[in-house]
């Protein structure tokens, strides 16, 4: 199945519709919430947060944020870093996460840049795999946390 999303805003009408958004329990540890990505995207307003819910249809299926344009420093990867990336639990194992990467590189591509940075926390169940079969390669670096850094070239 080829998964058919758009990304949409998040307003006062949809947000806790998309915050009610949840993976499954055994990827918490890889995966914040929406919530907690909405009080990082607040913390850290020098990452210049973009963000927008997932929708299949009318109803919100995931979530996606990304440094956008940033200068990278003590903190902040980039310029474009995919900071978070979420399908809730019922509608995993369906092909969402692909079509949110492939819509999200078009739109990078769109502005001509040259690459997307993402980290991942490594381990048994982390998305990891996920990226690296979307064309991700390991940079070779580790983030403040012990992430491992991913690197996927958009020239290509």
């Amino acid at each position: 199945m080829s998964a058919q999303i758009r990304l949409v805003e998040i307003t006062d009408a949809n947000r806790d519709a998309v915050v009610a958004v949840r993976v499954h329990p055994a990827q918490d540890r890889f995966v914040a919430s929406v919530e907690k990505s909405f009080r990082d995207a607040e913390e850290n307003p020098d990452a210049n947060p973009w963000f927008r819910a997932v929708y299949d249809g009318e109803e919100p299926v995931g979530f996606v944020m990304l440094s956008w344009d940033v200068t990278p420093g003590p903190g902040l990867i980039g310029p474009y870093y995919l900071w978070r990336l979420l399908v809730g639990a019922g509608h995993q194992g369906r092909g969402y996460g692909t079509a949110i990467l492939r819509e999200v590189v078009a739109l990078l591509r769109a502005g001509d840049v040259p690459e997307l940075l993402t980290s991942c926390v490594p381990g048994e169940g982390s998305p990891e795999p996920f990226y690296r079969g979307f064309g991700f390669v390991p940079t070779g670096e580790t983030d403040e946390d012990g992430e491992v850094i991913l690197r996927l070239d958009l020239r290509r």
